[in-house]
């Protein structure tokens, strides 16, 4: 597994990464064949691992302590998120900042990761929805300092709304950002635009994620693919969005190389670019964590398919259903 900094954190990351969203929020998941899954993940060489309080209220935090313990591996490092306190997703600018993420509510959640994830500083909290009105909250400023001072986190990021790259620039600015979480893949390529050349700056990690499209990127799903109700996948693949996603998804098999898969085809996409430091993939069953990790050391893709790949950009704007 190859690794890669942590933008100034100064912390080494294997490139590909461990999300724990289906762990803890998709309706199919399973509690041992998720940890079970964290482990193996462990022993093949990835060390980042993304977690937060809402998968699951408080679950995949605690599945990720207890895997912790387990791994016994002073290299892994573990991400989560403070849930909004208004619990909307996703962050809007007609919310206070005081109203979404008081001081208090911040310092609560922290607490509750640290002692669900077994340890005695969080390697690095986010906030996990952001509207750049809130970039010069005085609140903001001296809850991040608080934090840290007090040793409850190591590092503070920022979890940015689905196809908002730009919306979170400001926060970068103010110096207070460590790290900041986007959706980032074949489709969805706007964060190179203008977010990343800022990452790139001011020295900010950059965590790619949503790297197959919520597993449209796997290739598998069809116009007749549904979901259970309680499945975020349900609303997000519903009728606005899954005809248009699988119609280009087909346009992509047409160009996947003799030997490749479409999946390993948009992992090794993400790890074509120097500016992200790490993905976070969610990955359950063993086959899928083999062939996810081994595109690590495959590395880029030819540049010639990069230059192609550029045609399947995919540019949308936040809707009820994208969440």
């Amino acid at each position: 597994m190859q690794t890669r900094r942590l933008g100034r954190t100064g912390l080494s990351v294997s490139d590909i990464g461990h999300g724990l969203w289906g762990m803890g929020d998709w309706s199919d998941a399973d509690n041992l064949q998720s940890a079970q899954a964290l482990i193996q993940s462990s022993s093949e060489g990835c060390t980042f691992y993304d977690s937060a309080w809402a998968y699951g209220n408080g679950h995949s935090d605690k599945l990720l302590g207890s895997a912790l313990r387990d791994m016994n591996n002073d290299a892994v490092v573990s991400a989560t998120k403070v849930p909004p306190k208004n619990l909307q997703w996703p962050g809007k600018a007609e919310d206070a900042y005081t109203d979404v993420f008081p001081r208090d509510h911040v310092i609560e959640y922290a607490q509750k990761s640290r002692e669900a994830l077994g340890v005695t500083s969080i390697d690095l909290l986010q906030l996990h929805v952001w509207d750049d009105s809130w970039a010069n909250s005085p609140v903001l400023k001296e809850t991040v300092e608080e934090l840290k001072q007090t040793g409850l986190i190591k590092h503070f990021g920022l979890s940015l709304n689905r196809w908002e790259p730009e919306n979170g620039i400001e926060a970068i600015t103010t110096g207070l950002v460590d790290t900041v979480q986007v959706i980032y893949n074949i489709f969805d390529q706007a964060p190179e635009d203008n977010l990343f050349p800022i990452c790139n700056e001011y020295d900010v990690g950059v965590i790619a994620r949503v790297p197959l499209d919520e597993g449209s990127l796997g290739g598998h799903l069809t116009k007749n693919t549904r979901f259970p109700t309680n499945d975020f996948r349900s609303m997000y693949f519903g009728p606005e969005n899954l005809p248009e996603t699988v119609d280009r998804v087909e346009a992509l098999k047409e160009i996947v190389p003799q030997g490749m898969t479409l999946a390993e085809m948009a992992i090794r996409f993400i790890l074509s670019n120097p500016a992200v430091s790490t993905m976070v993939i969610g990955m359950r069953q063993s086959k899928h964590i083999q062939s996810n990790i081994a595109c690590s050391e495959l590395g880029a893709l030819p540049e010639s398919l990069l230059e192609e790949l550029k045609q399947h950009r995919w540019d949308r704007k936040p809707t009820s259903w994208s969440g």
